[in-house]
């Protein structure tokens, strides 16, 4: 059976709570999913997923270093993760506060990696963002993102 990880570091409780939306919507497709917390996840692990979700705050525009600190360990894995679906999503304190530039950010890693990424031609075209704690709307968008990449990935696998 096909099987997602969504992978998320959170100070403030934001990007978790994102990330379990996400899983949300895996979970209603009938995909396996892993929600778990950066620092409990190692570069091998991810070799083990067919479809790969990774979120971070914004920090500098960027993602935090937890998470970059993942993608630079699962270097040791390079083209090993080709073919694997991947998406990124992001919080930010404020309006402008990066978040598109934070999933982009860890797009780039993903498409180094060979990873297959799908954009989204409604709603966060890159991947689901909130400001703050997600409303309502960055709800409906973490759980149509989650469903989306569990269908992409029965697809696939």
């Amino acid at each position: 059976m096909a099987k997602v990880i969504v992978i998320y570091y959170s100070q403030t409780g934001n990007t978790k709570k994102m990330a379990e939306l996400i899983g949300e919507g895996v979970k209603k497709e009938g995909v396996d999913v892993a929600v778990k917390d950066v620092a409990d996840v190692s570069a091998k692990e991810l070799l083990e997923y067919d479809g790969i979700i990774a979120g971070s705050p914004t920090y500098y525009g960027t993602m935090a270093f937890q998470l970059k600190k993942l993608f630079d360990e699962s270097v040791r894995f390079h083209g090993k993760l080709d073919g694997k679906v991947g998406a990124a999503f992001a919080s930010s304190a404020n309006t402008a506060g990066g978040n598109e530039t934070t999933v982009l950010d860890i797009l780039n890693a993903m498409l180094i990696h060979g990873m297959i990424l799908q954009g989204d031609p409604q709603g966060d075209h890159y991947g689901p963002v909130a400001l703050g704690s997600p409303d309502a709307r960055a709800t409906k968008e973490c759980q149509r993102r989650g469903a989306r990449v569990a269908a992409l990935v029965k697809k696939i696998a």
